[in-house]
């Protein structure tokens, strides 16, 4: 009887997994199309007479800019991580004067258009001279990262049992240690959630990268996509492309860390 009452649900969300994931299944789809059948009706719902020259043009043409989201989405994570994990375990452990007001202060500046932080950054990378550079969008991309990853790490670190840094403190560790060596290794489900939501935003950011990057020779995917569009409005086979290879890296991340993200931080960290 059970089966019979849950069949319908199970079928309704298949239905709705396959309505969301059918617009990747069309952009692979058309990637491996031949120019001559894009404007086919009824179109191909599979690449009969599949060609790789997409591809070919994505190695050729968008693996400079792939590496550039590479080399900035990495240094998000690692400035990121750097700022947010120290701030947190203060404000989960140590208890500060304005702990509470500082909170707050990081939920408001989540609520910020990212465009307007954006004309910011613009008016002083201007006047310091760092517009179309790689550590100007590091530096832009964590600011919107570490808020969250502050909140986060807060989160997790204010789970970690005071008897794990009563214990430490009584063997001699001081602040810095116990950081080092006993929150952040029982943090490390907490780091990997963080670490995978500023990539994925440093890998997919356009706002940013198209005010403060615009007109650089090391642009990140988003923006050479969005400049293949412009020039090359007639070769979707190569523009889809490079959409699915630009989508590789986040797809790979979100499954080998969906795991870490579920799980909980203090999973085994005091045995009875």
């Amino acid at each position: 009887m059970t089966r019979g009452k849950t069949w319908w649900k199970s079928a309704i969300g298949l239905v709705l997994t396959a309505v969301m994931l059918f617009p990747v299944y069309w952009m692979i789809n058309v990637s491996f199309t031949r120019d001559q059948d894009m404007r086919k009706s009824p179109p191909d719902w599979f690449p009969v007479h599949g060609t790789l020259e997409g591809y070919r043009a994505v190695i050729e043409q968008q693996l400079p800019y792939l590496g550039t989201s590479l080399l900035v989405g990495l240094g998000t994570v690692v400035l990121t991580v750097a700022l947010a994990a120290p701030a947190a375990y203060s404000l989960a452990k140590l208890r500060p004067r304005g702990g509470g007001a500082l909170t707050f202060v990081l939920l408001v500046s989540q609520m910020i258009p990212g465009i307007i932080m954006a004309m910011g950054f613009y008016a002083i990378y201007l006047s310091l001279g760092v517009l179309n550079t790689v550590s100007g969008l590091i530096l832009a991309d964590t600011t919107i990262a570490v808020p969250f990853a502050v909140l986060v790490f807060t989160a997790f670190m204010s789970g970690i049992p005071n008897e794990l840094l009563q214990a430490a403190t009584v063997d001699g560790a001081g602040v810095l240690r116990r950081f080092w060596s006993i929150v952040m290794p029982v943090s490390r489900n907490a780091t990997v959630t963080v670490s995978l939501f500023a990539f994925l935003w440093a890998w997919s950011d356009f706002i940013f990268a198209s005010t403060l990057d615009g007109a650089g020779a090391q642009r990140p995917i988003t923006l050479g996509i969005y400049h293949y569009i412009g020039n090359n409005n007639q070769q979707w086979n190569a523009i889809m492309a490079t959409a699915v290879v630009a989508s590789i890296p986040a797809t790979v991340l979100l499954v080998i860390a969906q795991r870490y993200v579920a799980a909980g931080v203090t999973a085994g960290a005091v045995k009875d």
